[in-house]
């Protein structure tokens, strides 16, 4: 069993891109090792100089703790001493199930394994697969949202919400299941919107991301928050919604789809509600 109280042992983090290594660099705050895999060797180099530039960034000294990076094929020695694996790949159904099966066969049945998906629960990603012990999976998005599934132990969704908090996050425990959890779902409302009056012509994402960031006191609109996430992306979360909920109108979806079409994906593709200049580091 893990300790409630200091549960010991390393963090294993499944997925070195941008909220990976962000994890990397909040789990490790507390002198806790931490190892960050990915198959990419690129990745992984990016992610632990992203946890040195955060590091040097605050003001305050802490206690840092060790950050190693491995590759998939190392994951079983690694996982013996962990207390929690957080799966951070892509937002692939099919993906994720098949690491979170992998992982769910060689942890230990003491070690947690948390989900980072942004709109599938974890409910959803494990349904029909045939795990040896279903009670430790958990979705922790950012390690912010916290929710369990019906057969998930909730003393263990109680512990990874107290670790969060002493781990420097702030987290919020979402009681129902919920596709999107609290924040993305309702983000999600706000995007759909946004793309319905784009497609009825009502304004320009110009003004609409004016309109918001006044209001609202932003710093970035709707239409840009989706260019830096990408649009596909963006598409590929309304169809999973559209999939769960009936009734979402379909001029949205229609909408995104014209515009990757065209290949503009956002910040990415360099063109997206916006247009953007190419530097060394990309389009920004």
């Amino acid at each position: 069993m893990i300790d409630s109280q200091s549960p010991q042992g390393s963090v294993v983090i499944v997925g070195a891109g941008t909220q990976g290594r962000r994890l990397a660099y909040m789990w490790s705050s507390r002198g806790g090792l931490v190892y960050l895999v990915d198959l990419n060797e690129r990745q992984l180099a990016e992610g632990v100089r992203y946890v040195q530039q955060l590091r040097a960034e605050k003001e305050h000294r802490a206690n840092w703790g060790d950050v190693r990076t491995a590759t998939p094929d190392s994951l079983e020695p690694i996982l013996l001493d962990s207390w929690l694996v957080v799966e951070c790949v892509p937002e692939n159904l099919p993906l994720k199930q098949k690491v979170l099966a992998q992982l769910d066969k060689l942890a230990p049945e003491s070690t947690i394994i948390a989900s980072n998906s942004s709109s599938y629960g974890i409910g959803e990603i494990i349904e029909g697969l045939g795990l040896k012990c279903r009670k430790r999976l958990l979705s922790a998005h950012c390690s912010i949202e916290i929710m369990g599934h019906p057969e998930s132990d909730p003393s263990l969704v109680s512990l990874l919400f107290d670790q969060c908090e002493k781990h420097g996050f702030s987290p919020f425990r979402v009681r129902q299941s919920s596709i999107g959890y609290i924040y993305n779902r309702i983000w999600a409302a706000i995007k759909r919107e946004t793309l319905l009056a784009l497609s009825e012509g009502i304004c320009e994402p110009q003004e609409i991301d004016a309109i918001f960031k006044d209001v609202l006191k932003t710093p970035k609109g709707p239409c840009e928050q989706m260019d830096i996430v990408g649009l596909d992306v963006v598409l590929d979360i309304e169809k999973h919604y559209a999939e769960a909920r009936r009734g979402l109108p379909n001029e949205p979806r229609e909408y995104l789809r014209k515009m990757i079409e065209r290949g503009d994906l956002g910040v990415k593709s360099g063109q997206g509600f916006y247009k953007y200049k190419k530097t060394h580091n990309g389009y920004h």
